[in-house]
């Protein structure tokens, strides 16, 4: 009986130690002499499926012949990447992520785009405001401070910062306009006020949106309109302001991320130009990894 305890132990430490080894070897900080593959599992950390940004990595994966080493993008969501991070960077772990800007995550962390020489991801992107047909006449004080609405990503990212710090979105977007008198009176000055009018507006549950999204909101009621926002998927939220179940969306990334989007429904919305331009998309990295500095180096290096 002894002695099969004893084989039954050995059997078990046999399984264990592989396991203790590897999990060990993922919390190891980034080593520049080895390949960086194995040290990330050749694993993308992404964030929800219906992203974009998610689609064009796919891309990526395939055009720079990552999927030969088995490369592989992970789907979670915004939350759990950035935690991921941050985790990563307190223990100079290596990380390959989804990254877009304006995000606090370039504010808060030192971290890096990749070159994209294959321009997967494309050129700089620019964030629209849509709203449903029928809006202009409907709603013409509205729909001339949506038409207005316009920032930068600096602005953007210090509302988005504050949200991330523990703020409730809606006390951010209002603590940004007291700060920000001069930027709103550009997008309100000679708007009559109004009296009972609502307004429904949609947005995709991304720290760049919820930020402007609530912004606007609270500058209509400051007009004196009764708004209400709601989360979606990307889809559903093209499809709501498309179908006039919602009155706006000022979450538009073009051409690319929201491209698809924008062709399926074309001609069913009104597009009133950029709200935020010099938005990028594309795979970042913490700039310990000094020598990672292209996706091409994800084989390579």
């Amino acid at each position: 009986m002894k002695k099969r305890r004893l084989i039954g132990f050995f059997f078990i430490t046999l399984l264990v130690v592989p396991l203790i080894t590897a999990c060990s070897s993922q919390l190891k900080p980034y080593n520049s002499k080895e390949k960086l593959g194995p040290q990330v599992n050749y694993t993308i950390t992404g964030i929800d499926a219906g992203a974009g940004i998610m689609a064009s990595t796919q891309t990526a994966i395939t055009k720079y012949d990552l999927s030969k080493h088995n490369w592989q993008l992970q789907t979670s969501s915004t939350a759990a990447m950035t935690s991921t991070l941050d985790k990563a960077i307190k223990d100079k772990r290596p990380i390959v992520i989804t990254g877009w800007q304006p995000h606090w995550m370039f504010t808060k962390f030192p971290i890096k785009f990749l070159k994209d020489p294959k321009n997967v991801y494309g050129k700089a992107e620019h964030i629209n405001t849509i709203v449903r047909k029928g809006l202009k006449s409907d709603k013409p004080e509205a729909y001339e401070i949506l038409d207005r609405f316009h920032w930068n990503p600096k602005q953007m990212s210090s509302v988005m910062l504050n949200v991330n710090n523990g703020k409730d979105p809606e006390k951010a977007a209002k603590q940004w306009i007291k700060a920000n008198p001069k930027m709103v009176s550009e997008w309100t000055k000679g708007v009559p006020k109004v009296k009972g009018g609502t307004m429904k507006m949609t947005y995709v549950a991304w720290d760049s949106e919820i930020a402007s999204t609530n912004v606007v909101a609270e500058v209509l009621r400051q007009q004196g309109y009764k708004v209400t926002i709601q989360a979606m998927e990307i889809q559903p939220m093209w499809a709501s302001v498309s179908t006039k179940a919602a009155d706006a969306q000022v979450s538009a990334w073009l051409p690319k991320t929201s491209g698809l989007y924008y062709k399926d429904y074309k001609g069913k919305f009104v597009d009133l130009g950029p709200n935020l331009e010099g938005a990028k998309v594309g795979l970042a990295v913490p700039k310990y990894m000094k020598n990672i500095n292209s996706i091409e180096d994800l084989n390579n290096k």
